[in-house]
């Protein structure tokens, strides 16, 4: 089952989350073999950490709550909110996969609250060579459709949003994000 775990940064944890960082990385390799996506979101203005994405390949719920609670900046108090919902890998692949690399351009996480009748289920056409990662938020039992979630390299965060059908959600959130996970 696959899982998109995206803590939301605390106001003024930033302290906090540097002395955590190398328990964090530590955490993560833990979940190396799981691991679809990862990486740190930022305030766009002026680059400040604002939290951190995950997309993992996990046995069930209970262990993606584990994952997702047992992390050491939410142990420590460092997050103000998680969202850990199913998610269903519609690319197929990982970010490592992604054919336009690690670097170069601008990139975003968008995540498109909703509910009821799925709005964007298919990978949105013209838009492939763009996108990291794709696919459906779920309900836990994975029968109801929550929202859609997507990483991928846009030239701005109107372009980035527009990969989802902006009336179709509750909300539609932009994040600048970058790869993530232990530098080499």
């Amino acid at each position: 089952m696959e899982f998109l775990c995206y803590h939301q940064d605390r106001a003024g944890s930033l302290p906090l989350r540097g002395r955590l960082l190398e328990a964090h990385w530590s955490y993560m390799d833990g979940y190396a073999r799981e691991m679809i996506a990862r990486g740190p979101t930022f305030n766009g203005d002026d680059g400040t950490l604002t939290g951190s994405v995950h997309l993992v390949d996990l046995p069930s719920a209970t262990a993606a709550r584990a994952f997702a609670f047992d992390e050491p900046g939410y142990q420590a108090g460092a997050y103000r909110d998680v969202l850990l919902r199913r998610w269903r890998n519609t690319l197929g692949r990982t970010m490592w996969d992604f054919p336009g690399g690690r670097t170069g351009g601008n990139r975003y996480l968008v995540l498109g609250l909703g509910e009821g009748e799925a709005a964007d289920p298919a990978v949105p056409a013209g838009r492939e060579e763009e996108l990291i990662a794709y696919g459906p938020l779920l309900s836990d039992d994975g029968a109801d459709w929550l929202g859609t979630a997507a990483l991928l390299r846009a030239p701005d965060r109107d372009a980035a949003g527009a990969v989802l059908t902006a009336d179709r959600y509750a909300c539609v959130e932009v994040h600048d994000w970058r790869f993530g996970g232990r530098p080499s």
